[in-house]
């Protein structure tokens, strides 16, 4: 079936069979000049859903970016089924500073969603990306990685109670699903409420592009617009297991007890368990080692990478999986001869 439709916004239109790449003005710096996100629009000649990829809403968050600009710009998308929203940096002036949060007042733009006009710069700009990007689509992936100093495997989060969120996290096809719904004024939390299903998608560390996730990631839209039959020729993916973690799941960070300098044992993904030493604590010259263990057998899902701690600073994400899993899991590293570092 035909796509009669045009994917409209504030200022322009992109009509079907057409491409455009805009940079699209969101706020003024303090010189007056426009501050000025990239958005490359891609409306297919057939009929099909309006579907969002989001990046860098932290702005020192990269892998997603690269994610982002391969789909709107090295895949064939000339038998797109449906309209795609590619947005690889929504967080322009972190980008520039290559900082986390908007460089003004230090606002979090993925705490500012959906925005509202005549308020904080943050949430201005962020009633601009919505109102014109998010609101009109079906369902969006939003790409984040861990914050600096830390790294995640790739999962993704999402309220899986949504129907529509299910269904996006089932087909995109990571091995880990942890469940929940978001804290208020985050991307997909506000977009899942207001009818567009969204997840995150975490993966990896800041400051760098990381090419394996960054290919597991892009598989994983594969995956997904094949569940929505926007490429027929590809197929939605099984990752060989899965784990959701939901709510009632037991998962934790654990923290520091003392400051020091931090041998981690194990890497991301690694499956450890309960009593298990995770990291050692030592002073420079290092005596007073303080051991961390885990406190039940579970999955890593991120780490530490800078080596320092002050007491209270979170050293590992630990979260709990099934039986099933485990076994998965200890055959791997079996196999594999990895896990501990």
């Amino acid at each position: 079936m035909g796509n009669d439709r045009a994917f409209t916004y504030n200022g322009g239109a992109v009509p079907p069979g057409e491409t455009q790449n805009i940079r699209y003005g969101i706020s003024e710096t303090y010189l007056g000049d426009p501050v000025r996100i990239p958005v490359t629009i891609v409306n297919g000649e057939r009929d099909g859903p309006t579907v969002f990829l989001t990046a860098a809403a932290h702005g020192d968050e990269l892998n997603g970016i690269e994610v982002v600009r391969e789909v709107a710009h090295e895949w064939d998308l000339s038998d797109l089924r449906g309209t795609l929203v590619c947005l690889p940096v929504l967080n322009v002036p972190g980008f520039l500073a290559q900082q986390r949060y908007l460089p003004v007042y230090d606002r979090d733009l993925n705490r500012s969603f959906p925005g509202k006009p005549g308020s904080t710069s943050s949430k201005r700009m962020a009633h601009r990306i919505y109102a014109n990007f998010i609101e009109p689509c079906d369902f969006g992936i939003d790409f984040h990685t861990s914050t600096r100093g830390r790294t995640n495997m790739l999962h993704a989060r999402g309220d899986m109670t949504d129907e529509g969120v299910y269904r996006l996290a089932m087909a995109f096809g990571s091995s880990v699903i942890i469940d929940s719904d978001g804290p208020s004024g985050t991307l997909r939390g506000e977009a899942t409420a207001d009818g567009v299903p969204t997840i995150t998608v975490e993966m990896g560390e800041a400051h760098r592009f990381q090419r394996r996730l960054i290919d597991d990631a892009l598989a994983g839209v594969r995956s997904a617009f094949a569940e929505y039959g926007m490429l027929e020729t590809e197929s939605v993916r099984w990752p060989g297991w899965r784990t959701i973690v939901a709510g009632s799941g037991e998962k934790t960070w654990l923290r520091a007890d003392s400051g020091g300098i931090v041998d981690t044992h194990y890497e991301s993904g690694s499956l450890v368990q309960e009593g298990e030493r995770i990291a050692t604590i030592t002073n420079p010259f290092k005596e007073d080692a303080v051991g961390v263990k885990a406190p039940f057998t579970g999955l890593l899902i991120g780490v530490l990478e800078n080596p320092v701690v002050y007491p209270g600073n979170p050293l590992c994400h630990l979260v709990e999986v099934d039986e099933a899993t485990e076994r998965v899991l200890e055959s791997e590293t079996a196999a594999s001869g990895t896990g501990s570092r």
